[in-house]
């Protein structure tokens, strides 16, 4: 059977205090999940759109010493956030306070009040998709000529569905691709990146596929088609469990 991991996204939104987060990483990590998300937004995305909320990156440090096995990363970062090779050098770094966890999850962007607030140009999403373009060899190069480099093969998460644009710069620079939608969608959109992997002289096998926990009840079918990574999110200021705690039951039941 098909190896899967269960992933919690630990949405920095609603925690009147960072401790709360703190506890909810160990919690998630005691429970046995697979890898630790966060989000890289400026604002809550639901909820009270003045609550509480943490900046993404200088959160992954703290996890990074925080915690022991997990790997760790933002699902996803903002392409047009930082340069990216200042990104780059933030992601390595990361990853040796981890000792090798770190997933490097980027996207081109999508919340307009992210880059207004903070003076971000945020264009239209053509313009968005052509910076994450120009940004992910940048990022890789970099990566490459950094001192010391990554602990180990730093994984390149790129999140997104476009069909023509985004899946292939998946192809093109990914190690995982966060998909996002129902059966049939994913489906489909899996079946589209294997066509780019096929025009760039890629072996689809390996890029991991990742999506949000669909439920028991759909998680296998999922599985059939090519997902590995599920992930679970929950927001503060209770960040509950039960659900992650549901997958990794039927993960663990799967052998």
């Amino acid at each position: 059977m098909t190896d899967v991991r269960i992933g919690v996204q630990l949405q920095p939104q609603h925690a009147g205090e960072y401790g709360l987060i703190r506890d909810a990483v160990l919690r998630a990590e005691e429970a046995g999940v697979d890898v630790v998300f966060n989000w890289d937004h400026f604002y809550p995305l639901t909820g009270d759109p003045e609550g509480y909320h943490y900046e993404c990156w200088t959160m992954l440090g703290a996890w990074a010493e925080q915690t022991e096995r997990v790997q760790i990363g933002a699902l996803v970062t903002g392409g047009g956030y930082r340069n990216p090779d200042l990104l780059a050098d933030m992601a390595r770094t990361v990853d040796h306070i981890s000792g090798g966890r770190l997933i490097l999850g980027v996207g081109a962007g999508w919340n307009e009040r992210d880059y207004t607030e903070y003076q971000y140009e945020f264009g239209t999403p053509g313009t968005r998709l052509a910076l994450l373009k120009d940004y992910l060899p940048r990022i890789v190069s970099r990566l490459d000529r950094l001192h010391p480099r990554a602990v180990g093969d730093l994984p390149v998460l790129v999140g997104g569905g476009g069909e023509r644009k985004t899946l292939r710069l998946v192809a093109e620079h990914a190690n995982i691709w966060h998909g996002f939608g129902d059966l049939e969608t994913f489906t489909h959109k899996s079946g589209v990146l294997e066509q780019h992997c096929a025009d760039v002289g890629r072996d689809p096998a390996t890029i991991a596929r990742s999506t949000a926990w669909p439920g028991v009840d759909q998680a296998e079918k999922f599985v059939e088609v090519g997902a590995s990574l599920f992930t679970i999110g929950t927001s503060g200021p209770e960040y509950n469990l039960d659900e992650v705690r549901a997958a990794l039951a039927w993960r663990d039941a799967r052998g």
